[in-house]
């Protein structure tokens, strides 16, 4: 590690690693320094800003397809079922990866967030390279492997929709996406959930409040992102209850989920 480095170079070295792998642990090893201590700088303000890449490196072995034509993955009532979900949620953590180092790349400095910014998002893409590589042991006790199944690239489709737009990218992949919001997953919605609220609160007049408190002119904020960004209606059922504890509730996503929304 250069000592020079700042967090976002570091994230760079992670969105240009290939391997899925490497990544996971790279981003583990940059994520364990910048919460020690040892990457003091997010970003260097007064350098030229670094470029991101519109697309993180990846290996060409994983066969892409439109997410229209990828089979059913089943109930997992068979062994082949059961590779096909776990195979699924082995490719939506790798993008995970990208997905957390990328906001910090792409956004950190640009949109000059506090420090918090940086050690919610460090922690998320530490999070997803844990879930990564647990199931992707999970899947080779299967007799599978990454790869061996064809995925689709919905999540970074929405990626590249809302790379403009750090209101869009929260919202969208840091909220929406997050659709069950499983127990360990609660602080990576809460992170979204709280990044938003920050910038309503810079840019807002009438938000007077960036942590807890729900405001009107939040969720509407919310909701006019979600309604331009995102192709129709939410999907339930919602894990009421992880949402909840978020910070996420009712009334950020139910007027979403109706079916007719414009």
């Amino acid at each position: 590690m250069n000592g020079d480095e700042t967090l976002v170079e570091a994230a760079l070295r992670v969105l240009n690693t290939p391997d899925p792998v490497e990544k996971a642990k790279l981003g583990d090893q940059i994520a364990n320094n910048w919460l020690q201590g040892l990457i003091p700088t997010p970003y260097n303000a007064s350098q030229p800003d670094c470029i991101v890449p519109d697309r993180p490196a990846r290996l060409a072995n994983v066969k892409l397809v439109s997410p229209s034509l990828m089979p059913k993955l089943g109930k997992a009532g068979s062994l082949q079922s059961r590779q096909a979900i776990v195979h699924s949620l082995v490719h939506t953590e790798s993008w995970a990866i990208d997905l957390s180092w990328d906001i910090i790349a792409r956004f950190g400095k640009q949109e000059s967030m506090p420090r918090g910014f940086f050690d919610d998002f460090v922690r998320v893409a530490q999070d997803e390279g844990r879930h990564f590589t647990l199931l992707a042991a999970r899947l080779e006790e299967l007799g599978s492997f990454y790869g061996a199944l064809p995925a689709h690239d919905g999540l970074w489709d929405s990626a590249v929709a809302t790379s403009k737009d750090l209101f869009a990218r929260l919202a969208v992949e840091h909220c929406v996406h997050e659709k069950v919001v499983y127990p360990e997953e609660i602080t990576h919605c809460a992170a979204g959930v709280k990044w938003f609220k920050y910038l309503c609160s810079r840019c807002c007049e009438n938000v007077k409040d960036g942590g807890d408190k729900e405001s009107d002119e939040v969720i509407n904020k919310f909701h006019e992102i979600v309604r331009s960004y995102f192709r129709g209606p939410l999907k339930p059922p919602f894990n009421e209850s992880a949402r909840r504890a978020a910070g996420f509730g009712p009334k950020w996503y139910e007027p979403l989920a109706i079916k007719d929304f414009t």
